[in-house]
């Protein structure tokens, strides 16, 4: 076999580096937040800081408001004011040494204990005379010079804890057993029904392309507006579908079936099956046509049933394309979010939360990246893990030739 030289490789480049750029390099990012107790809702934790580092702007703002408010406070005595000026003219001294700078910054030890020091003078000074006046918002003032200490930012990195956390976490293990179960009852199904409609498509009939064509209609619409098209099918009120389901008795009353964890969970698999099993089906049909007519024939001729023909010459030679279906089909339905988002948003009471949702939750939600980032990374190993079992199981190399 020859081996790739210098020019093959120029004409894979392209795609390596789009591979790398938008498939292999978010893995990295988040695989890096989950090291770090990276929230934007808290400033002190709103970057990745292996090192302390120093909130200038934070610091500036708290300096600004103690000024003014110690400038406008009414202390008359010699003493006191004596103790004002010390205070502000530490402040002074303090943000002279990081003047036209910005942001989140590194500081030598020198500055950190300036900082420090600052920060004690200022707070036994606000202490003291709140105790001999009553300062205006007295009781806010304290919490405010608190914000000259904050704004030394400590290391948020935090190793493997997250992943710890998240084992540990009863939420996660909720939505994992919600994913799996919604993955395994709804790629099942969608297996059976998509391999008889590929069964029937492949059948010689009037009207074979229109069939084919309309049978795509559902996985054609977008998945949201298919979602949304759904909930109103299933409201308690006026949905159709879940008025049927209370008359034929699959629910007690028609309000049951998105307001109870086995109705939603129920729900939402059957607004997958109607949505995807087309597309199993196209997968399957075209590997039904890979396969010769000569092969039925000669079964024919020597008197196999259509029973046995499906077992031992259909199943056989569909193998390969059962793997792509069901590894495409699988992971998809691992992942799902847009479906479940818009039915249920993790309702009721998270019975149908699923990882990516709490994932989404956490990150966009609480704005907690780190948190978030580690739920990704258990969706990320889950999915090797799937993909993995299944060529395995199935004993199939997508990569070799017939």
């Amino acid at each position: 076999m020859k081996k790739m030289g210098l020019r093959e490789f120029l004409f894979i480049l392209p795609i390596l580096l789009l591979i790398g750029i938008f498939s292999l390099w978010p893995v990295v990012q988040s695989f890096t937040y989950t090291f770090f107790d990276y929230q934007l809702n808290d400033q002190t934790k709103s970057g990745l800081y292996l090192n302390e580092r120093f909130n200038v702007d934070v610091y500036n703002e708290t300096a600004f408001y103690v000024e003014r408010f110690l400038d406008r406070s009414e202390i008359t005595a010699e003493e006191d004011q004596e103790t004002v000026e010390q205070v502000v003219e530490k402040l002074n001294n303090v943000t002279s040494q990081f003047e036209g700078k910005e942001g989140v910054i590194e500081i030598d030890n020198e500055l950190k204990s300036d900082i420090q020091e600052s920060y004690t003078v200022t707070s036994e000074a606000i202490n003291t005379l709140s105790e001999k006046y009553e300062l205006q918002r007295e009781q806010e003032l304290p919490s405010l010079v608190k914000d000259l200490d904050n704004s030394l930012i400590e290391s948020n990195f935090i190793g493997f804890q997250g992943y710890i956390k998240a084992f540990k976490d009863d939420r996660v293990h909720t939505a994992f057993i919600n994913t799996f179960v919604f993955t395994i009852v709804s790629v099942a199904f969608e297996l059976v029904l998509g391999l008889g409609m590929a069964l029937i498509m492949n059948k010689g009939m009037r009207g074979q392309g229109f069939i084919r064509t309309a049978s795509l209609i559902p996985w054609a619409l977008p998945t949201a507006v298919g979602a949304l098209m759904w909930s109103y099918l299933y409201d308690g009120g006026y949905g159709i579908v879940a008025k049927i389901f209370a008359d034929i008795g699959l629910i007690a009353e028609a309000n049951d079936l998105m307001q109870t964890a086995t109705g939603a969970m129920s729900a939402a698999i059957l607004a997958d099956i109607w949505k995807t099993t087309p597309y199993m089906a196209i997968l399957l049909l075209a590997g039904l046509q890979t396969i010769p007519k000569s092969l039925y024939e000669a079964g024919s001729i020597d008197g196999a049933s259509k029973f046995q023909q499906f077992f031992r010459i259909t199943l056989p030679l569909l193998k390969p394309s059962i793997l792509v279906a069901l590894l495409f089909r699988t992971l998809d339905a691992f992942r799902v979010f847009d479906l479940i988002y818009v039915l249920t948003n993790g309702g009721p009471g998270g019975s149908t939360e699923t990882l990516s949702i709490y994932s989404y939750k956490a990150m966009f939600g609480q704005t907690n990246f780190g948190y978030g980032s580690v739920i990704v990374m258990i969706m990320f190993v889950c999915v090797a893990i799937i993909a993995i079992i299944f060529v395995r199981v199935l004993g199939t190399n997508l990569m070799e030739k017939n």
